[in-house]
């Protein structure tokens, strides 16, 4: 039970560096860098890094969901057991799935077919839909991270 716990421990926090580091570096480092570029030269970075960048959003959540809920059933012995820190953390997480999931469906499906349209005005404003479900998730990603790195010392 130790390896399985020090494994799905590993791995849940690899996948939450993944997806939350990858959200703050978009966020705060690429988003301003590309600001000031031609909108068709910006939407295409876009478009590009969302190509790149969704594939491991999508296998994170599958590792966080199969780690954090193996944790919950094989080390701490059900939801009983678990802390407060791991119910909020679920809820949380939960929800950034969710918005991800949306922001997946809606938006970037809408921005995917406007690029190809080269419908600039359309791109920008599901690229503008994103940027606010990242700014989100992201702020719930880091809110996240620190319940389950204090969680456990809260008393």
């Amino acid at each position: 039970m130790r390896l399985f716990a020090i494994v799905a421990l590993g791995l849940h926090s690899l996948a939450a560096i993944v997806w939350v580091g990858g959200m703050f570096f978009a966020y705060m480092c690429l988003r301003p860098a590309a600001g000031p570029m031609e909108p068709a030269d910006r939407l295409g970075l876009w478009g590009r890094s969302f190509e790149r960048f969704f594939p491991w959003v999508w296998a994170s959540v599958v590792v966080l969901l199969a780690s954090g809920y193996g944790m919950i059933f094989f080390v701490f012995g059900g939801f009983g057991s678990a802390g407060v820190h791991v119910h909020l953390m679920q809820a949380t997480g939960l929800l950034m799935i969710l918005l991800f999931m949306h922001l997946w469906f809606v938006p970037y499906r809408r921005f995917k077919k406007a690029l190809a349209a080269n419908d600039q005005a359309e791109a920008g404003r599901n690229l503008n839909q994103i940027r606010m479900i990242v700014a989100i998730n992201l702020t719930l990603g880091l809110l996240t991270a620190i319940l389950g790195t204090t969680g456990r010392y809260w008393g």
